[in-house]
């Protein structure tokens, strides 16, 4: 049973509670798998269990720790229980109180911690290790706890998924392909399949990782305490990514763009009806309007880049700030991404487009490495700034994630 220890708060400072930050981080975790063959037999296809991918692995927080996050407003978290006061698969959002622990069963219940690399840095360390997959797929770091037999119950999720145990043990049971039109269980508030067809079955044990596809059945029931790490992708919907290639269109377009039939002729069809030819040109006006490939790169720059949790974006500094703190530092030093901020970029003919909390910067050709360096890790150090090339947009760039705190200087030794 937890016993929360960390109080309201404690997680905003160092993170005196963690465990010493590890000097030699693994920097590959497919075990006997290439990047290259992941890529090609798994990834988006089928699932796979990576045994011992994180040789002596140790959580970051404890699990009353873990318990004190639940308590802060600020982060999202919930409480399933498989046999709850309100029926089966039972949920509860936080924030929690410790009173909430208390009255918990012995057995079948979970919490869960989302977006716990948005608040701990050494949570933010981790996600590095996935960086051989586009960084701005990268979601977030989610964190569960399970008593014994404690569970989500079956479900599928809309995204990839690595599960990496952390400690204790917990068995995973793979099931089928789902869709929308899997049955769901009426009743529940959360999302459980009304059927569950089992393929395989594992118990992972710490340092084992077990890799998931999209919309693939899994049920993960602990044996005895346990953590889960789970480090999720992001995967915008056909609707969300419509929504945005809207926004962008009504951005650009003008009055002056319009449906037009000029080459029309009274052999397309009769006069009231929308032929083929009518849903051709409509066809080419909005692939027109929609699939440059500029558009395009801003519709994943825009949507893939926008926070997590936008209430919690830190507010901007004043110029003056930036103009002390340069003067404290006769060179830049090591530098971090702020653990909320997403950052991505794309090439353009004249240039290169930089995006970051949903907001576009444009820089000059001579800035690619910059960009690169920018949005392919969270680490900058001093050596790397000093030795990359910089425009003044790109200069103004640094500046301008510096006062909108997406960056900061490391001070960790």
């Amino acid at each position: 049973m937890i016993k929360i220890r960390a109080k309201q708060g404690d997680f905003l400072y160092p993170c005196e509670q963690l465990i010493e930050r590890q000097k030699e981080l693994p920097v590959h975790i497919l075990g006997d798998l290439t990047i290259e063959e992941f890529l090609r037999d798994y990834w988006q296809k089928k699932p796979v269990l990576i045994r011992n991918a994180w040789p002596d692995f140790e959580p970051l927080l404890a699990a009353d720790e873990l318990a004190g996050l639940s308590l802060e407003e600020e982060l999202e978290s919930r409480i399933v229980m498989e046999e709850g006061p309100e029926g089966p698969w039972d949920i509860m959002k936080g924030p929690f109180t410790e009173e909430t622990y208390g009255e918990l069963p012995e057995e079948k219940w979970t919490l869960l911690v989302q977006g716990v690399d948005q608040w701990i840095p050494e949570a933010a360390d981790l996600l590095e290790h996935f960086r051989f997959l586009p960084t701005w797929r990268i979601d977030d770091l989610m964190i569960s706890y399970a008593v014994d037999g404690g569970s989500v119950g079956p479900h599928y999720d809309q995204y990839d998924v690595f599960l990496l145990q952390a400690e204790g043990q917990r068995e995973w049971r793979i099931g089928q392909m789902c869709g929308e039109q899997s049955s769901i269980l009426k009743g529940p508030k959360i999302r459980i399949l009304e059927s569950f067809e089992e393929t395989d079955r594992w118990v992972l044990n710490p340092g084992d990782m077990l890799y998931l596809p999209p919309q693939l059945a899994h049920y993960g029931i602990s044996q005895g305490e346990c953590q889960t790490y789970s480090i999720g992708f992001r995967a915008p919907s056909q609707a969300e990514l419509a929504q945005s290639a809207l926004d962008r269109v009504l951005e650009t377009s003008n009055e002056d763009q319009r449906y037009s039939d000029a080459d029309y002729s009274q052999s397309e069809g009769p006069v009231g009806e929308i032929t083929a030819a009518a849903k051709g040109r409509l066809k080419a006006l909005l692939e027109e309007a929609m699939m440059k490939p500029e558009l395009l790169g801003d519709i994943l720059g825009n949507l893939m880049t926008e926070a997590k949790y936008p209430e919690h974006q830190a507010d901007t500094l004043d110029e003056e700030e930036w103009d002390l703190w340069r003067a404290q530092h006769g060179s830049m030093p090591d530098l971090r991404r702020a653990e909320q901020a997403r950052f991505a970029f794309q090439q353009l003919e004249s240039g290169l487009r930089f995006y970051a909390q949903g907001k576009s910067y444009e820089l000059e050709q001579g800035d690619a490495e910059l960009a690169q360096l920018l949005s392919a890790t969270h680490m900058y150090p001093a050596e790397s700034i000093a030795t990359v090339s910089c425009s003044e947009k790109g200069y103004n760039l640094l500046k301008g994630l510096w006062l909108a705190q997406l960056i900061y200087e490391d001070e960790q030794e």
